[in-house]
Parts: structure tokens; sequence; C-alpha cells
């Protein structure tokens, strides 16, 4: 027997089986732990234990192992062994200086006249700041849709047993979960989130521990807040600078939005930062913020959203769209393009722009000085030692005029370029020295939203004029005003037509070359921009289906009980392109057949369409509900299994895992009917394989189930069936 447990036997205080307690007669003692039990390396803490007015004498307890300690003055704890001066039914054992030693299990007891009390409940003292910190961040991203889920990934590449989760405000941890290994090496843990409501504000911190120590923990990791999105107006997202950025280049985010938000919220898909915020900054009738992300580094490449909300509320607005930031440079090799006939041909040719490398390229991209728009990516093809994509312009028009260059990407970096090629300037005769006419985000916007003009030209023209229809004069913009654009909004039916704009006459500042100026300076677009929403939105089909094989025909079929006169095809990748029909009747209804030929990688994406009656060719139809077209080609095709089997017991539980490639970063998992298919789920990541899980099987979940993968800006086919019963 140990002399330390001698001594307490001697004192009749043995706490084994055999204490002597008056079960039942006195109340059970608590303890706690001040400020926290979780208690930063070399800071004080106190632990009170509270037990009846009665009590003569307080002890404290630590538990380590088989061994139980009572904690003297001699190891840093002070404590009082009289009955107190004053009554109290509570006593305080404090040190000044938290260790690993300190840390542990305990618990208290106290002396009545009619004897001890049992044990308190067990109190876990634990110090942190012993090793370093872990992160935290949000899978798939910090901001959750209210009612949504969203996984906490606490990561570190120290070797721990086991992450902590912490919720600010509370004493004890969230959840405590055992390590694995993540494909990327590191350890972590995930730390599912359900049901975020905006009314529950989260913020959250972690800490790894050893298996020999686990009241010894790490720093925590810095702290994360969860922030809830809800279904108000989205926002918009830009930037001055363009999509395409370079090392060390200061860069500006702009959140607009015209709903008088207070607050903005800007996020990064994937990243372990939190989100940023800023308050409100009116300009020009819009509330908005500016998030200057300092000059450009590669890891600012990637996807940014931003969200918009009210003082008085704590549930932010729907997302912006997506805007992805690629900086250029970051890959050592520089691709080569050309043109096709030549630099310069006459309006309705069809061109070539033909970007090569001899180095290993994944994509390529086109980017045109100036645009605001992404740039446009096409896969590469191997030829003759050389890998290659063609980006065709067909026809040509006055606008597609400009200064070209191209980039090549990796799909394991997707926001990472090559060093630019050289620039390529492309001249439309008849038109190349006209200024251009764009609208953002758009040409087709909804009423009551904004649309900017951009008029931009070659020319250093001082001053640019804005002409709407037969010749109003709508504005006067110096060139520094040009480069922003001219603001329209809150846009309403009288604001929809046909707008130019116009650069000086040679030689004149003061004669406006409008029209059919002799030296065509004039740049009319039509923008049917404004407002969609005035009649019944039509429907939209393609053929042979939503999923294309590379290379097969596509055509979109737009169509309407309205009997509308005309419909426009729009893809929301290239908000910008657009593709007019005359609406032919069929029965009681019009329809319009868009045949895009080929399928490619390029026509990927989601489609929607508008109607319009020739009486009022500028007030269009609401959109069609979304279509998305997956283009498949020479990706491998994946392969879904089922553990433990495809026949389940009623009510168990299923796991279905669908393996594609590294450099996958969604999988989707369908169930097929005799002609549709529903999505079950999708899931993000950069993974060569997901797991589905069905909780409960039962009729309504067995049947036949299918899964595909997306890599870069391609879908895969789908796996073969899995029968599950």
């Amino acid at each position: 027997m140990t002399p330390t447990l001698m001594a307490l036997l001697c004192l009749g205080l043995s706490v084994g089986p055999r204490t002597r307690v008056h079960a039942g007669t006195l109340p059970k003692p608590t303890i706690r732990a001040e400020p926290s039990s979780a208690i930063p390396w070399g800071t004080p803490v106190t632990i009170w234990c509270q037990g009846s007015l009665e009590a003569r004498e307080y002890r404290l307890l630590k538990n380590e192992g088989d061994l139980w300690t009572w904690i003297t003055q001699g190891n840093l704890w002070t404590w009082v062994t009289q009955k107190p001066l004053e009554p109290g039914d509570k006593a305080d054992f404090s040190t000044a200086y938290m260790t690993d030693s300190s840390a542990g299990r305990y618990h208290c007891r106290y002396l009545s006249p009619t004897g001890w009390s049992e044990l308190s409940d067990p109190l876990e003292l634990v110090v942190t700041g012993v090793y370093s910190k872990p992160s935290l961040s949000a899978l798939p991203s910090p901001v959750v849709t209210s009612g949504g889920n969203v996984t906490l990934q606490c990561a570190s590449w120290m070797t721990f047993y086991r992450f902590v989760l912490m919720k600010e405000g509370e004493r004890q941890p969230s959840s405590t979960l055992d390590s694995q290994r993540a494909p990327s090496g590191q350890f972590q843990a995930l730390f599912p989130v359900s049901s975020m409501t905006p009314s529950l504000r989260r913020t959250f911190r972690c800490y790894g521990y050893y298996s020999h120590s686990p009241h010894v923990w790490s720093y925590p990791s810095d702290p994360l807040e969860l922030l809830v999105s809800g279904v108000s107006g989205k926002p918009s997202l830009l930037t001055p600078e363009g999509p395409v950025v370079t090392s060390g280049q200061s860069l500006t985010l702009q959140c607009h939005s015209d709903v008088g938000y207070d607050r903005f919220s800007l996020s990064k898909e994937g990243a372990r930062d939190p989100p940023q915020l800023l308050g409100r900054q009116p300009q020009a009738g819009l509330s908005g913020a500016d998030f200057a992300l300092g000059p450009v580094r590669p890891s600012i490449g990637g996807w940014y959203t931003c969200y918009g909300r009210h003082s008085l509320s704590s549930e932010w607005s729907a997302p912006s769209d997506p805007l992805d930031i690629l900086v250029a440079g970051q890959l050592p090799y520089t691709p080569s393009l050309s043109v096709q006939p030549g630099p310069t041909v006459t309006s309705g040719e069809n061109v070539t722009l033909r970007c090569q490398s001899r180095s290993a390229v994944d994509t390529f991209l086109l980017s045109k000085e100036g645009a605001a728009s992404p740039p446009l990516r096409l896969r590469s093809k191997s030829q003759t030692g050389q890998h290659q994509a063609e980006f065709s312009v067909s026809p040509v028009t006055s606008a597609h005029g400009g200064t070209y260059r191209c980039f090549g990407s990796s799909s394991t970096t997707p926001h990472l370029l090559s060093q630019p090629s050289d620039p390529l300037e492309l001249r439309v005769s008849g038109g190349q020295d006209k200024p251009s006419l764009s609208a953002w985000p758009s040409p087709v916007v909804p009423q009551g939203q904004h649309v900017t003009l951009q008029c931009r030209s070659h020319h250093k023209f001082d001053t640019f004029r804005m002409y709407k229809d037969n010749g109003i004069l709508v504005s006067k913009l110096h060139s520094v005003m040009s480069q922003k654009g001219f603001l329209i909004g809150p846009v309403t039916p009288t604001q929809a037509g046909t707008y130019r704009c116009c650069g000086p006459c040679p030689g004149s500042s003061s004669v406006w070359c409008e029209g059919h100026c002799e030296q065509g300076r004039a740049s009319r677009t039509e923008l049917p921009p404004l407002p969609p929403g005035l009649h019944q939105k039509p429907s939209l089909w393609a053929q042979p289906g939503a999923v294309v094989r590379s290379g097969e025909n596509v055509t979109f079929s737009c169509c309407s009980e309205s009997s509308f006169d005309v419909y426009q095809l729009s893809r929301d990748e290239q908000p910008h392109e657009c593709w007019l029909a005359k609406g032919q009747r069929r029965g009681g209804e019009s329809q319009a057949d868009f045949p895009l030929g080929p399928a490619h990688s390029a026509l990927g994406g989601t489609y929607r369409c508008h109607g319009s009656f020739n009486r009022s060719p500028c007030e269009w139809s609401g959109p069609s509900d979304p279509l998305y077209i997956s283009i498949t080609g020479d990706l491998p095709i994946p392969i879904v299994s089922a553990t433990p089997g495809s026949a389940i017991p009623w009510n168990e539980s299923v796991k279905i895992l669908c393996w594609g490639t590294p450099e996958s970063y969604l999988y989707q998992l369908e169930i097929r009917g005799n002609s549709t298919f529903e999505v079950v789920e999708k899931k993000l990541g950069f993974q060569k394989e997901a797991e589905f899980l069905i909780e409960h099987m039962n009729p309504n979940t067995a049947g036949r189930y299918q899964c595909r993968y997306r890599k870069l800006d391609r879908w895969s086919e789908c796996s073969k069936a899995l029968e599950l019963v």
C-alpha cells in the first residue's frame, strides 16, 4: 500500500468502496472551474465546490487512474481546511499558474456533523496551449442556408489521437471525435453541424490531444463563425481589374445590391479563413462594399461569393453569382496564340483563335482585354507533340474586335494560369474603329434591378456619348467614367430599347459620329435587356437530352402557349452570348429550335430562354426554368457499389460509394425511373471517391442508382446501374 493511501486510511478518509458516508442524508456537492474547464498554460484557475451550509470542511481530490490524491498547499493549490469564518455552502481551490501537472479529473466532498458527503461528479480540467494549433474550416462553406447542414473540418499535421470541438459561450465540448488520416496526409476529424438557423449565431474552435495525455490540449484553432443565408435578393459581385490578375497586382472585389443592405460578407470556396465582413458604402443609389484583397498572391485564386444583410437581422441574403479569380504567371510556360484566316477580317467571316503549347496543358483559356466577362475555356487536345485548343468565332462582328491573350491551366490547380501569350489584336474591317458597347452583368435584366452599359474603344477618346433609340442623348461620358460604365436602374419598361455609344469624329472634338458617320465610329448595340418578366415564361428542353456525348448534335427547343414571335436562348456562363430564332406556330403554341451543332466541352452550362412579341421587341418574358447541359467525353466511367450489399433489410442503412478520379470536384448520385432521373445528392471535394449514406432503407429508397462526377467543366458518363432492393 502506498504511503499516501496509508495516511488517508489513518485519518478515516479512505475513498474506496468502504468510505463512510450517509447516502441520502447529505446532498452531493457540485464542482466547477472558473473561468472555464479549459485553461491556457500559465494562467490562474479556481475550482469551486458547493455543498451544504452545515459543511465544516471541503476536500478536493484528483483521480489519477487507481490513485486518489488529496490536493494540499504543497501542490500549488490553496484551500481552507477549517470551517469558514463566515457561513457559506461552498469553498474555492485556486492556483495562479496552470500547468500540465494541474490538469486532470477532479472530485470534491465536504464534512458535516453527520459525516462525509459522497463525491461530486467529475470535473475534467484541461490545460491548453501545449501543442501547435490545428486549423478549422467549414465544408463546403462557412455560409449555410437556413435549416441546412455543414461539416466542420479540424485538421493538423501533428498526429493527434482525438480532436475536440468547442462552441463559444459553452463550458463543455460540443463534440469529441477520433482522428483520421486525410487524403492530404493530415490528421483530421469531421464534425457535422445541422439545422442552422439565423437566430443561432455560432462560433467554434477546435483542439487536438494525444492518447497518453487526454487533459493536455493544443492551442485553440482560429475562431470560425458560421453565417446563415436566406432567400432575400442576391447581390452582384464583380472586380474592376477583371477576372484574370497577376501576382503583386492590387485586387478589389465589389459587392453591390439595390436592396439596401447594411452589412456585406465575402466568402471564398474552400478557404480556411472566415468570411470578411464590411459595412455599407453607398454608391450611385446602390448599397455595397469594396473588399480590398491587397497584393495578389497565388492563394487568392478561387471562387468567391458575397452576401448582404440588414443590421436588424441575423440572416444573410442569397449568395451572389460566383466570381472566378484567376492568377496568371504561376505556371512555367508561355503558350502561343494565332488566328485564322488572319488578324484583319471582314465582318461576317468565320474566325478561329488557336492557343498552343509544347508543355502539358489540361485547359486553355482565352481572354479579351477590357472584357468584364470570364475567359472562354476549352479542353486541351494533343496533336503532333503540341497541346492546343481552337476557339471559334462565327460569324465575327465588330464587337469581337480587340486584343486577345491565352493561358494554360492544370486540372489540379485550375485557378493558377501560365504566363500569358503575346497579345493578338483582331481587327474587324468596317467595324474595328467603332467603340464597343456591352451590358453588365447581362443584356437581359429583371425589372427593378440595375444594368451597367460599358463603352470602350482602342482610340484614346477623351469623351463618349450614349444615345438611345432615335438619337436621344442619354449621357456624356468622360474617359475615366467609360471604364466603369453608365449605370441604369432600377430598370423600368421605359428604359427598354436600342442603345449606342459614339466617339468624336476625326479632327473634331465637337462633331459626333452617329449612325453612318464617314469613318464609322458609332457602335450600335441592340439591348433587349429591359425588362424580362412581363409575359408568361416559356419552357426549355434539349435533344437528345441534358447529358450529351462530345460530338453529338444538340438542339434546344423553346416553347410557350403565349405564341411569342421571337425567342432568345442564353447561357449563364456567357451572359453576353445569345441566339435568336423566329417562333413557329404549332397547334395553340409557338416554338423555336436552336440547333447548336456537334457538342463540345465549351457548350456545357446552364441555359435559359425568353420570348417576345414583334409589337414590343424590347419587352421579354421571364426566363424559362434553367436547363443544365453536361457534355461527356473521354473521362473514365465511374464505378458504383453498395456496403454491406445491394439487398438491404427494411429500415437498415446502406452506404453507396462512387469511384471517379482524384481530380473530381463534384459527385452526383441519381435514382433512375423508366424515363426520368432524380438527383438524390451532390457532394463537393477533390477526391477519387464520394460516399452517400441512405439511413433508412424502405420501398421509396429502393431502385436503380447511378453516379457520375464532374472534372473541370465536364461531366463523366453515368456509371452502370446499381439495383438496390
